[in-house]
């Protein structure tokens, strides 16, 4: 996911260049408007529709009407749509078009407008009444939405302002307008854990902030590491959605059950050696058949400890048929301000 920008006239042309020099992105245009380091294409259509599946953020210097017509074939939903911005070629106004709050397009709007010094035009209805967008925070803090009917009855409230509910495991700054703290409906948690009761139509988010700590014997099938996590998370009540990371040592670094689940999480791996593990805080069992293998005590919790920095460990070193697990969690602040 990137941001491209296109432009139809010298003019604009010039302008999208100027866009990209603060902001970064690719500026494509016609042919005949080609400078060094442009790109071009040959028809606009299958280039939006090649950048919008790609997921990424398009600014069209022109008027809104071209890049209307440009996306239509390719909408499919507010919170799954990239970001698609239109700024007229003599740089006075900046318009969201499309996913102006999941997207990021308004943020991204403000961001254009104080590079060229132009104006935005904002139009969603939370934004132009000065009410708190759960949608569009949720996306700037990397919080999928998963429940699309909860999360539209929490901006309706707040539009009618109704009293919205939140709860919290975490630390948070003062809540928004209209956003008062208890389990009420509407009403949204942040939790990495699954056990908590929620009243239906809670919008339940959940941070990623769980690093899961991994040791395993040699030739392990490589399913086996996964029935392990998710045992641990199940007997635990934790989300997977809150994984952030797997870890271990680097000699598991081509574990093919690491690698496997990691894929399956859509989440990085992290390993460290034997020497940045024993120099990880904390007090943790150790085993001399480990030492004599990996030159440390334990690999598992001590990784999970380091990936989480330093954070908590909520699950100690838990052994399931062959693979170790344990789970610590990084300190999180929760932040409502989503900036520009």
């Amino acid at each position: 996911m990137s941001l491209v920008l296109t432009a139809f006239t010298q003019r604009g042309t010039t302008l999208a260049c100027r866009i990209a020099s603060v902001l970064g992105g690719q500026v494509y245009t016609l042919p005949k408007f080609r400078r060094e380091g442009m790109n071009t294409y040959s028809s606009l259509s299958r280039w939006t529709g090649e950048h919008f599946a790609a997921g990424d953020d398009i600014i069209f210097v022109s008027a809104v009407g071209i890049a209307v017509r440009a996306v239509a074939p390719y909408l499919q939903d507010k919170f799954t749509d990239p970001a698609i911005l239109a700024v007229d070629e003599a740089g006075q106004f900046v318009v969201p078009v499309l996913s102006g709050h999941v997207g990021g397009a308004n943020r991204l709007a403000r961001q254009v407008a104080q590079s060229i010094g132009a104006t935005a035009v904002i139009s969603t209805a939370t934004d132009v009444n000065g009410r708190f967008a759960v949608d569009e925070w949720a996306a700037a803090q990397g919080l999928p939405i998963t429940d699309r009917v909860a999360a539209k009855a929490i901006s309706a409230a707040l539009l009618a302002g109704e009293p919205v509910g939140f709860t919290s495991e975490f630390s948070h700054e003062p809540l928004p307008d209209g956003v008062t703290e208890g389990k009420t409906v509407p009403g949204f948690a942040l939790t990495c854990r699954e056990d908590d009761a929620f009243p239906v139509g809670t919008l339940v988010l959940h941070p990623k902030v769980l690093a899961v700590g991994i040791g395993c014997k040699k030739n392990l099938p490589p399913e086996r590491v996964g029935e392990a996590v998710l045992a641990v998370f199940h007997r635990r009540g934790l989300a997977l959605e809150s994984v952030s990371c797997l870890t271990s040592i680097d000699l598991k670094r081509e574990d093919a059950g690491i690698r496997l689940l990691a894929e399956r999480l859509n989440v990085p791996c992290r390993f460290y050696t034997a020497e940045e593990l024993t120099a990880a805080e904390g007090d943790f069992s150790g085993s001399a058949f480990v030492h004599s293998v990996t030159g440390v005590g334990s690999v598992c919790d001590r990784a999970a400890c380091l990936a989480a920095e330093n954070g908590t460990l909520l699950v100690e070193k838990t052994a399931c048929d062959g693979v170790t697990v344990a789970v610590a969690r990084r300190d999180y602040f929760v932040r409502f301000e989503v900036g520009e």
